[in-house]
């Protein structure tokens, strides 16, 4: 038992996240994304969406500082982005570090190519479009 590890982050969540290196990065996927056929690392943490996990992770997270730490989907032609997605993570975000910049967007397919490359995925219960979030470890300093 540990204390002040949030509730969410799991034994195995805590130990991908400790055994992340610099420049390593983890994939908050919503429940629409294909994880099981894109992961080298596969966590579940189904029910939660991707902002509950994200209060438990800023704060234990080192967020790259030298390149771009938050990589989100572009949207593809003829759908809808709700706003509130990404704002409410960068809400989350900017709690533990409010000087982590806005996510850079990616087309779909290189999203889902540079994921297969991520030290994990962590598959939520997120049900918001769009919801995908690429996260960046970085140093501590």
């Amino acid at each position: 038992m540990l204390k002040g590890i949030h509730p969410v982050v799991s034994p195995e969540l805590l130990k991908i996240l400790a055994e992340m290196g610099h420049s390593d990065e983890l994939v908050l996927a919503d429940s629409n994304y294909p994880g099981a056929s894109n992961a080298k690392r596969l966590i579940r943490a189904d029910g939660l969406s991707v902002s509950q996990l994200l209060e438990g992770i800023a704060p234990l997270f080192p967020f790259e500082t030298y390149f771009e730490p938050l990589i989100m989907m572009e949207v593809v032609k003829g759908d809808t982005l709700d706003p509130a997605v990404e704002a409410d993570y960068m809400r989350v975000i900017h709690k533990s570090d409010p000087t982590v910049p806005k996510p850079i967007r990616i087309e779909k397919f290189d999203f889902y190519e540079r994921s297969r490359k991520a030290y994990a995925i962590l598959m939520t219960g997120e049900t918001r479009l769009y919801g995908c979030m690429i996260i960046k470890k970085g140093v501590i300093k």
